[in-house]
């Protein structure tokens, strides 16, 4: 069977965008005569076939929005998509998941995979392996593709569009500095997520609370990394340290092991040692005791990269808003593993 022409692969053998292609198939006045002809004639000769469930000819747009997740696994990132969801379906949108599970190779595949006039624009967070290499091309063809993308939680400088965020920096000051008010004098830095954007700005967060308040950065009982199993092995080897009187966790798996290995040690949580854990997910609440955490609101997230999307989508030509980063405050819930103030 021939194998059929996509929008991207005609746009790159012409050397033109895959807006011109997708308005010239279209014949789409904006095109001029000469181009529409030899777009088309091409098309033909590639067996091109328009996706006619996601293209509308008239509007040119698919009322669709592809979303592109590191991990579905992770709570954070389900409690987002509740809020794309919602917000997109409220304006009248449609949405296409993929998962790219930390890859690089995936997270280009889901990009081109949907980039054939399937979808109007991105909402994504960027994987860990696209962080670790700072590969970031794709994004910026599929912008100049005149395909809108917004990022939230794990973000990119390199790459010109909307964002959304959370107060990461803010928040790790706000935390380690409750932990200071409760006395703590050896508060430990835990973190499986170094290698991410979002794990760094939570790291300096609590260095620069530690200088502030006057304390020394005591690097032994800092873990940094990204290897899980390194993680599990220091840990064990940490929480032998009768000193430590506090700790500061910045992913779910650090601060669920923490608690885990504190309780098997014989360590009285809060009484021993309060411990924080940034990222809100189940298991924070079904902990025994309870786990003090620094909630993100990932349903605002979602909303917010939603709304942003469509806003900059349904913006008439010529008054494309600027592109904004939006901060969507932390806040941090108090449960039983930290003492009353």
């Amino acid at each position: 069977m021939k194998s059929k022409a996509t929008l991207k692969q005609i746009a790159k053998e012409l050397n033109v965008s895959v807006s011109t292609v997708s308005k010239a198939l279209s014949n789409s006045p904006e095109i001029s005569e000469p181009t529409k002809i030899k777009v088309q004639e091409f098309a033909r000769l590639k067996n091109y076939k328009p996706n006619n469930i996601a293209v509308n000819l008239k509007s040119r747009r698919s009322k669709t929005i592809g979303v592109i997740i590191p991990n579905i696994l992770n709570p954070f990132f389900a409690k987002v998509f509740s809020g794309i969801e919602k917000a997109a379906n409220d304006r009248g949108y449609n949405v296409i998941t993929c998962i790219s599970n930390e890859s690089l190779k995936k997270e280009i595949h889901a990009m081109d995979m949907l980039s054939n006039g399937t979808i109007d624009g991105f909402i994504l967070s960027v994987s860990e392996e696209t962080q670790k290499l700072q590969e970031f091309k794709h994004f910026k063809e599929a912008i100049a593709d005149d395909l809108p993308i917004v990022m939230f939680d794990r973000i990119s400088d390199e790459v010109n569009c909307d964002k959304v965020i959370v107060d990461d920096f803010d928040s790790a000051v706000y935390a380690t500095n409750h932990l200071i008010k409760l006395k703590c004098r050896n508060i430990a830095l835990l973190s499986t997520i170094d290698n991410l954007s979002v794990g760094k700005l939570r790291a300096e967060g609590y260095l620069y609370a530690l200088k502030e308040n006057g304390y020394k950065v005591n690097d032994a009982i800092i873990i940094r990394t990204d290897n899980i199993d390194e993680y599990d092995s220091k840990l064990q080897e940490l929480l032998d340290n009768k000193e430590i009187d506090g700790i500061f966790a910045l992913d779910e798996h650090a601060s669920v092991m923490a608690m885990k290995v504190a309780i098997k040690k014989g360590i009285k949580i809060p009484d021993d040692i309060n411990i924080i854990g940034f990222a809100d997910g189940v298991w924070s609440r079904r902990l025994t005791p309870s786990l003090s955490t620094v909630s993100q609101h990932g349903p605002e997230i979602g909303e917010a990269a939603a709304n942003m999307l469509i806003d900059r989508l349904e913006a008439k030509e010529g008054e494309e808003p600027q592109f904004e980063t939006r901060i969507v405050k932390t806040e941090l819930r108090q449960r039983e593993s930290t003492r009353k103030l």
